[in-house]
């Protein structure tokens, strides 16, 4: 008799943490503005996810959920989004369109690899807001695509999704810039371009893989064409249209990280 009374005990007890750990703002983080925090913002799908085929959103949003929004750590990619679901059915499906919204589009790498051997290649670190200067003290919103020593125009850029142009030309801190939303809604920016590679208008389509322009270190200055205030690199952001934001930038480090498998080979 003893031990059935223990085994309901344990069982009340492991239904009350489960509860516990779904209801809990400090554990789930879980809400209808989830998708405006810092933690999803910093986009930590980590290794393990990044060398997955597809990105589902289901996943990444059942996982972050219970990983507390940091994957970088993870040795399985197993998840349950039953508890989830039963108890903040609406914030989760809300955070699943987020992350559908930032994943579901995306497609190439945007620096094509050198078939031509013994060129430079590019690299890159999470520099997700790091302090930049020019113009005020702020966060850096993106990553930087270095280019290791090579001239200006030397890397091609190509766009990561299909999608429509909404922004093309000079901005102040960007220089020779584009614009881009993909179909799903995110807003990939494209800066500091040494040349485009077409005459490109507000409202052009592009399809994934589409050259864009070429890498440069245009940009800090009012003046257009402004060059050499910084090493070549392509600045990427990506951006959500939130309940509270336009634009709302989220870390593309681990995109990035995803996409080197997508990255296409092109002689130049």
């Amino acid at each position: 008799m003893l031990f059935f009374v223990l085994i309901l005990a344990l069982a009340f007890f492991n239904a009350a943490m489960s509860d516990y750990l779904i209801d809990n703002p400090d554990y789930t983080q879980l809400d209808a503005y989830t998708w405006e925090s810092d933690p999803f913002r910093e986009m930590a799908l980590g290794p393990l996810a990044a060398e997955e085929e597809y990105l589902d959103p289901q996943m990444i949003a059942a996982l972050m959920v219970e990983n507390d929004y940091d994957l970088t750590a993870l040795s399985s990619l197993e998840f349950s989004e039953g508890p989830i679901m039963a108890r903040k059915p609406e914030a989760y499906r809300k955070l699943v369109s987020a992350y559908e919204t930032v994943i579901k589009d995306l497609k190439y790498f945007p620096i094509p690899a050198n078939l031509n051997q013994g060129g430079p290649d590019i690299s890159y670190e999470n520099c997700w807001m790091d302090t930049r200067t020019y113009g005020g003290e702020r966060g850096h919103e993106g990553c930087d695509i270095m280019a290791n020593g090579a001239q200006r125009g030397y890397f091609p850029v190509v766009s990561i999704t299909d999608g429509i142009i909404e922004k093309v030309g000079w901005l102040e801190k960007g220089g020779w810039r584009i614009g881009i939303r993909s179909e799903s809604g995110l807003y990939l920016y494209y800066a500091h371009l040494y040349s485009y590679a077409d005459a490109w208008e507000e409202g052009d389509a592009v399809k994934a893989g589409t050259l864009l322009g070429y890498m440069g270190d245009s940009g800090y200055s009012a003046v257009p064409g402004t060059t050499g205030n910084f090493d070549v690199h392509l600045h990427l952001g990506l951006y959500i249209r939130t309940d509270h934001c336009d634009e709302l930038s989220v870390n593309p480090y681990w995109i990035l990280k995803y996409l080197e498998k997508y990255r296409l080979e092109w002689s130049y």
